[in-house]
């Protein structure tokens, strides 16, 4: 039974998800001398699982749909912000077709200035999802733009205060968003604001929810909650304590014999993905999530089979460096979407890519102990290897499905 121990935890990661994509929202403010208007970008996969925008269940988001749930997702959105002395208000909304799905975005104003690292308390998907992010990209009047990652806190429930809504019949329009925002997918409503009004500030306030350190907190969030990166990395890692001798599988010696063969893992799967994930977020390369998920999926799933029936041992290591090529496309969304300066853009990327490395580290450190351990035991080739490799070949395979008709926007 401990010999299933490590299979059993394979599937427990991997069953929580159907899907690579992390939950982010994007929150962009202007500020100018007395206005701040924002404009807040969140992943219509996201507010259907709170508020069941799918009404028929079909898997096929239509424009009546989202239409009708305009009012509830206005009232999510302004129950889950909350800028001391600021009261918001909505002035239209639209849809945009983002790299990893369509989104829902919101035009807010308030006559008000936000200071770049003003308290700013952000709840969204609070009570349901920990791991989702807001990414805040703020911008003033002849300084460079600042980033800032929010954590979702519970806040205390505000009511908002509707004003009378015109009935629209016609989707939004295309919201005019930051340069090199993707293209928009509807046109135009008519409809009355709406406003919430947030408590003033206080000589006690509430302190500051916590700020990510950059993006090296970023990139560890990334990699940890991508259960098929880590998916991926494990069926790499199998077989490390392990050597194959006509035909079958022998445990190593000790560290050395195990050590190599991990760092030449872990080394040529980073170096892979930081390509990738350069040219990616640079937008010189860029491939369709409908290509790079399902094609994600598919070297798991070939990883795993290789551990069941090795066929690419001398070949391994040009196979781990070709995946991890397409697993640097899956890393890219967040950067190409912010829009940063060159400079900035750099330092973060940098930053981001430090923090995926930080995780996989953490994860490398965590297993391969276990599995240096346990290597010499009798049921660690069929129990641990085995077992775990074929759990992952059946995740894999749901995910291919999954992701080769993935929930949709239709415009219509």
């Amino acid at each position: 039974m401990r010999g299933l121990a490590l299979p059993l935890a394979l599937l427990a990661i991997s069953l929580p998800t159907a899907a690579h994509q992390a939950s982010d929202a994007y929150l962009f403010v202007d500020q100018q001398a007395d206005r701040s208007t924002l404009r807040w970008d969140i992943a219509l996969r996201d507010l259907d699982v709170v508020l069941d925008l799918d009404t028929d269940g079909d898997r096929a988001l239509t424009w009546g749909e989202v239409r009708a749930a305009w009012p509830r997702i206005d009232a999510l959105a302004l129950a889950s912000l909350r800028v001391a002395g600021c009261d918001f208000r909505i002035d239209g909304h639209a849809l945009e077709q983002r790299s990893d799905g369509a989104y829902a975005v919101l035009q807010l104003s308030a006559p008000c200035a936000i200071a770049a690292q003003a308290p700013l308390h952000y709840g969204l998907f609070a009570t349901v999802d920990p791991t989702h992010r807001g990414i805040l990209r703020h911008t003033r009047a002849g300084a460079s733009p600042t980033v800032r990652l929010l954590t979702p806190e519970r806040l205390p429930t505000l009511a908002a205060v509707p004003d009378r809504r015109a009935d629209a019949s016609a989707p939004p329009p295309a919201a005019p968003g930051p340069a090199g925002s993707s293209a928009a997918v509807a046109s135009t409503v008519a409809e009355a604001p709406r406003t919430i009004h947030a408590p003033a500030a206080t000589a006690n306030p509430m302190p500051p929810p916590p700020v990510l350190p950059a993006f090296v907190g970023d990139g560890v969030h990334h990699i940890l909650t991508g259960y098929d990166h880590l998916l991926f990395l494990l069926c790499l890692l199998l077989p490390a304590v392990l050597r194959r001798e006509q035909g079958a599988w022998l445990p190593v010696a000790g560290w050395r014999q195990a050590l190599l063969p991990v760092l030449r893992t872990v080394t040529l799967f980073t170096l892979a993905h930081s390509i990738t994930l350069v040219l990616a977020a640079l937008g010189w390369v860029r491939l369709a999530p409908a290509i790079v998920e399902p094609a994600i999926a598919l070297t798991i799933a070939l990883a795993a089979l290789d551990n069941l029936r090795p066929g690419l041992q001398r070949w391994r290591g040009a196979f781990t460096f070709g995946f991890g090529l397409v697993h640097g496309f899956g890393f890219a969304g967040v950067l190409g979407e912010l829009s940063l300066p060159p400079a900035q853009f750099g330092w973060a990327l940098l930053q981001f890519n430090l923090g995926l490395e930080l995780g996989q580290i953490m994860l490398v450190a965590a297993v391969v102990p276990l599995l240096f351990v346990l290597r010499r035991r009798a049921l660690y080739v069929p129990g641990v290897m085995g077992a775990g490799s074929a759990l992952a070949l059946v995740m894999a395979a749901v995910w291919l499905v999954e992701r080769s008709s993935d929930w949709r926007l239709l415009p219509t």
